[in-house]
This record gives C-alpha cells, structure tokens and sequence, in this order.
C-alpha cells in the first residue's frame, strides 16, 4: 500500500524533492558512527529530507514507523537525532526532544548517541555531552530525553520531537504539549515510532486511523508518513518466511545482527509450543500484529469497537431494565436493553463514588506522572463531562440514585421489568417496586454466563450489539476476563481485580438473559397494524 500510494500522490508530483546531498550525508554519518544502515532505513531516511521545492519546507512533518520489536527503529532514531543537531545538517539551535512514558526508555537512544560520541575522539571535539543532555558545538543544538507527561513543558522550541512506543499513550494530551513549540525553528519534524501494544482506543489506534487514510487516498498526502509493517493475518506466523513482513530488519540478506534476532525470534516461537499463554505478546511484540485470545477476552478489540453504531430511535420502545451493583463502595452501572430490527442498542449510565475514583483514577488530584497515568487509564472526568457516569460525593451510592435514574427513563422508554442479581437486590427491590417496577432477581448471575456466552459471542462477531459511541462501555467490555472451568462452562470475571471495572458489561448481561421478552414493536407501530387490518 505504501509504495503504491508513493507512486501515485508523491513521487508523481513535479514540485518536489529529495535533498540527495543531505540523505547520503545522513546515511555516511550513521554508518560511519554507528552501524551498516539496511535498505529499508535507507529509505526512510530519505524521506525525512522532502521538501518543497517552492519554499523549501519539509513535505513529512510527521513520520509514523511501526515493526516488530527488534528491528532497529530505536537505533536509526540515534543516528538521524544526532545528524540533525550536527553541523552536517548545519541548522542553528535545531533542538530535539525525545519523549516516552518512562525515563529509560526515554534515554534509549539518548544513550546510545552519548555512548557512540565517547567513543570517538572527532565526536568528542564537535558535541558537549551530560547526562541529561548533548549539545552540538557548532549549531548550540541540543538533544534532551523527557518523561511524556507535559505539564511543565509548555513553550519547548524544539525543531523536532521524537515519541517512542507510542502504543503505551492513551491520549494525544502530552503529544500536544511536546509539538505546542515546533514551527518556530525550521524545518520541523515528528516521529512516532514503536510497535503495537495493548492499549485500545488511545493514541495509537487514532494515528494508524490517520495513516490508512493516507495509505487509502482519503486524506492529505503529507498527513503522515505510514511505514507500518506487520502480519496481514495470524496464520501467517506459522511460516518463518514472512516474518519480515512484520520485521525488514529479517529480509534477506540478513546481517549478523539481523540473523541473530532471526534465530532468537525463532526460539520464542518454538517455546510457544510449551507455553501457548505467550502467544499475545509474541503476536503484538514480534509480528506487530496484536491477537484477542478469545479464552481472555468476551471479544476482539475490532468486534468492540464496532458496537460504536448510532442509536436508533427508541422513544417508547419496550426495553429490559438491568444493573450491576456488585459494590455500594466504588462502581454501580444501570442500563436499558432493547431489540431492534435484530439488533441490541443498550443505552447506560454509571454511577461512582469520588473517593473511590480519585484514589484509583486520580480524579481531581493535582497532575504529577503517576495521577496522569491513573487518569490516562480511566479519565474519569472526560466520562463525566460528556454524561456517560455521575460522580458522587458520599460515603456509599445510594440506593435511591438507582432508581431514581429508572423511573427518570420511564418517561421515554416502556421499561418491561427490572432484572440484576441478587448480591444488593434485597435493598434496591422494595424501593423499585414501590416505584412500580417489577423486578426479577438472579439467584445465580456466574450460572447464566454459560447459558448466555453463544449470544455474547455471536453478538459480537456479527455486530448486533448497538452501545453508540460509548467509550465508557467499551472499557468495561474491555475489561472481561473469560475464565473456562475445567467443566467447559465460561464466566465473566475482571482481568484485574479492582482497577478494570465490569460493571456495564455485567449490566447487560443481566439484560441479555431476559431479551427475548422484549416486543421490539412499539405504539406507533401496534396502531399502524391495527389501521391495516381490514374488519
């Protein structure tokens, strides 16, 4: 896909071009101070020195490099950060900032570079080296590492900014901080670069949204620069040959480093056989190709994410009123089940306790690394300012909350019964019923997993489960754990225990296992039918 659409919207264009001097000066300086460049490094150096012809901009403000762990990604960021703050690239104060979410990774290949120039006396009288920084005599350029969470960092003026593993950001928040400075110092650049990973609906999957588009003709050429490299599908693993699909660095032919990482990916794979629970990291971190292991996970990532359909008009339709309320202490998840034209739409509220949330989320503390990754993991406050939860200020929730929220709904939606389990039911069904509700109580909510794990599962695979664009709901589903009993029997449990919430997910659950009592027909519709009948 790459170079087809090179073809077509770059290499065809006639007001561009490849500052040739400079691409064979970059590749003499990396392999002069570092090590032999592969082909495929080669080429993506080249396209780092794109430009306009008209202005002499840059063409790839952004570069996006994706492979599989190992294939030297870490290692050409070391050589093209230090020829860019060199006297070889020759721009005054070209700064350059390379961010990821811990310090040593951050230092990676900071390190590399500062170990490369101690080892040479030239390099020695051309940088100044620290710890925490290099600078280039010449250019008064410097090289630093920094930590990805932004908060201080505002007014940076660097040339160009380098973010590595990129899967482990769960929003675009400190990426903005760290680029709110370039374009101030010509010609700016950014790379993001790493391997897939677990996090879903974050960073990550939005900048490989954009670099389809690109790849597709769906959006501007020079949107980003794509270099994704990675299995088309699993099956393929099983065939040693296209492992370099996943890593150029395994083309033939191979250097001794390339051929070492070759054999070692090949012991990992044959270990597989002895120790199938690795699969999912060897999948995501050597072939790039990140696998649900469907005894895990209620579904896979994309089966989830398409439940982001729009909700259809419900007003006055018949539903199933379901909840969790497995704690009074933290999470409590009310939800409304419908049918509709074979679908499910499931619309749902949560309710939580702030003094549960800001100790494990970080809700309304002051920002330091550790609350921004609690926040990252559950950003409580962006769930609560577009109305997916409330945030309560109390000792527990209160039951009352609950029901309140029903009989609020009942108002648009012809809710049939109200149905959860029987862990809190003993306190909320005497308030439901005195509402007029009536209430069916689970007796055994782990016995119905079994019963209803072919719904769940064909649910997902063939996307008749409607949530809208929910990202709430799509954490809690994210968050199940299928747990099979040695009787084959399945329930849904937490992958972690207190953090990885269910609640929404076991909600409708709840409402699945009473669905088919639901008349998808509503008012309108019965005195539509009862206008046609001939008397």
């Amino acid at each position: 896909m790459l170079i087809e659409y090179l073809q077509e919207h770059v290499l065809s264009r006639d007001d561009l071009y490849f500052d040739d001097e400079m691409i064979e000066n970059c590749i003499r300086f990396g392999e002069k101070w570092y090590f032999p460049l592969a082909p495929f490094q080669k080429f993506l150096i080249a396209f780092v020195f794109l430009f306009y012809k008209k202005n002499n901009r840059v063409f790839y403000r952004k570069h996006l490099w994706m492979l599989g762990r190992g294939g030297g990604k870490n290692g050409l960021i070391s050589v093209i950060t230090h020829f860019l703050i060199s006297p070889l690239h020759g721009v005054k104060e070209y700064h350059i900032s390379i961010v990821a979410n811990s310090e040593d990774q951050a230092k990676t290949s900071f390190d590399e570079t500062y170990n490369v120039i101690g080892r040479s006396g030239p390099l020695k009288a051309m940088f100044r080296r620290t710890k925490t920084q290099i600078t280039s005599k010449k250019t008064d350029a410097i090289l630093k590492f920094r930590t990805s969470n932004g908060e201080t960092k505002d007014g940076l003026r660097d040339g160009a900014v380098v973010f590595d593993e990129i899967h482990q950001y769960e929003s675009n928040k400190d990426v903005r901080v760290h680029i709110s400075g370039l374009g101030k110092k010509q010609p700016p650049r950014e790379f993001y670069i790493g391997t897939d990973g677990y996090v879903r609906d974050g960073f990550l999957d939005k900048t490989k949204e954009k670099a389809m588009k690109v790849l597709q003709g769906e959006a501007r050429p020079n949107a980003i620069f794509p270099f994704i490299c990675k299995l088309d599908k699993e099956s393929e693993v099983d065939d040693p040959d296209n492992w370099e699909k996943s890593n150029p660095m395994l083309s033939k032919p191979r250097s001794n480093y390339a051929q070492g990482l070759f054999d070692t990916i090949s012991e990992e794979y044959e270990d597989l056989e002895d120790d199938p629970s690795n699969r999912e990291e060897f999948m995501t971190k050597r072939m790039n190709l990140p696998v649900t292991d469907l005894e895990r996970s209620v579904a896979k990532w994309e089966e989830i994410l398409a439940t982001n359909q729009p909700m259809p008009d419900l007003l006055y339709k018949e539903c199933i009123g379901c909840l969790d309320f497995a704690s009074i202490r933290d999470f409590a998840a009310c939800g409304l089940l419908f049918k509709h034209e074979g679908k499910y739409p499931f619309i749902t509220h949560s309710f939580v306790r702030k003094e549960f949330v800001d100790k494990y989320y970080g809700y309304s503390k002051k920002v330091d690394d550790e609350v921004a990754r609690k926040q990252k993991f559950a950003p409580i406050r962006e769930w609560e300012e577009k109305g997916f939860l409330t945030v309560l200020d109390g000792e527990t929730i209160q039951p009352q909350k609950i029901v309140d929220w029903f009989v609020e709904k009942r108002k648009y939606y012809n809710i049939k019964k109200i149905i959860g389990d029987n862990f809190r039911m003993e306190i909320l069904k005497p308030l439901f019923e005195a509402a007029g509700f009536e209430v069916e109580v689970i007796r055994n909510p782990r016995a119905i997993h079994s019963l209803l794990a072919p719904r769940v599962e064909t649910g997902f695979a063939n996307q008749l489960f409607i949530f809208g664009d929910n990202p709430l709901m799509r954490w809690y589903t994210n968050n199940v754990l299928v747990v099979i009993k040695k009787d084959g029997n399945k329930e849904y449990q937490k992958k972690e225990p207190v953090r990885r919430k269910t609640d929404g997910f076991q909600a409708f659950v709840c409402g699945l296992y009473r669905v088919e009592e639901i008349n998808d027909m509503n008012f309108d519709d019965a005195l539509d039918a009862l206008d046609a009948l001939n008397f």
